[in-house]
């Protein structure tokens, strides 16, 4: 039986990266199943891009606003009770600002790769791993990082969270990731997190690259929060991963459906 497998793609003021990202998505409809492109409040044409460029694509195609700004890792609670509630086994995670290569994934699914792990994860910074426009200091800092949370975990972690990811459906449905935080420090909680639920989880090098997008990193207040983080990991585990870091009480991501193109019953 095929795997039912839903693309989502959070997006956030990318009115020019979303069209490329989802031209990436042309012929792609005997592997995944459907696409879901979440707005979080975007204030430029980011939803009338992607609707445009949706019409063009086999892929059923559903876009979503989000009700409130509930940033990059509400919109990943959005996707992923998307993902429960239609009873999909797997979703990828590709993020709207056409940074990552969705090619490099596809051929481990068509090989089959993700059914024997509970997560496929993106890495920059990997051999095989190309990195485009981005500066040495950032890649730098990376690695610095990416050292210090794998010995804190005692497993090598080759990224802590680039913008194309898979996730087995069944595991979210086993776990509680509620509360973690809604910034853009969500995946740091995640890739924690995936260790201490001791998931199978596997890194595959990616292509990435930076020409036209915008930042929604500051540096250096992002490395301190990162930092905090990790030493909360470190020093109160059990409930560092239990703490509801969100600002928002659990289930509470509510989303208005805005399209929904060439949409079929599974």
């Amino acid at each position: 039986m095929q795997d039912k497998i839903l693309l989502f793609i959070p997006a956030y003021n990318c009115e020019k990266q979303i069209p490329r990202v989802l031209n990436q998505c042309l012929n792609i409809n005997e592997i995944i199943n459907e696409i879901i492109v979440v707005d979080n409040q975007s204030t430029d044409n980011t939803l009338i891009a992607a609707s445009e460029e949706a019409k063009n694509i086999e892929t059923p195609v559903t876009i979503v606003r989000n009700n409130d700004n509930y940033g990059l890792g509400g919109s990943h609670k959005v996707a992923f009770q998307y993902a429960l509630d239609n009873k999909f086994d797997y979703i990828i995670v590709l993020h709207g600002d056409d940074q990552g290569t969705l090619s490099d994934l596809l051929p481990l699914i068509t090989e089959g790769k993700h059914r024997d792990k509970d997560c496929l994860l993106g890495a920059r910074f990997m051999p095989k791993s190309k990195l485009e426009g981005y500066s040495l200091f950032r890649t730098f800092g990376n690695y610095v990082f990416n050292n210090l949370f794998s010995m804190a975990c005692g497993k090598k972690l080759f990224d802590l969270g680039s913008g194309l990811n898979m996730y087995s459906v069944k595991a979210l449905a086993s776990v509680n990731y509620q509360g973690f935080a809604n910034n853009l420090t969500f995946n740091y909680f995640m890739i924690l997190a995936t260790v201490n639920w001791k998931w199978d989880i596997e890194f595959f090098p990616i292509t990435w690259r930076e020409d036209d997008q915008i930042s929604n990193v500051k540096l250096f207040k992002q490395s301190r929060e990162v930092l905090k983080i990790l030493l909360r990991y470190v020093f109160m585990r059990n409930k560092f991963l239990t703490n509801n870091y969100s600002g928002r009480e659990f289930n509470s991501y509510k989303f208005t459906i805005m399209e929904q193109h060439h949409r079929r019953d599974f």
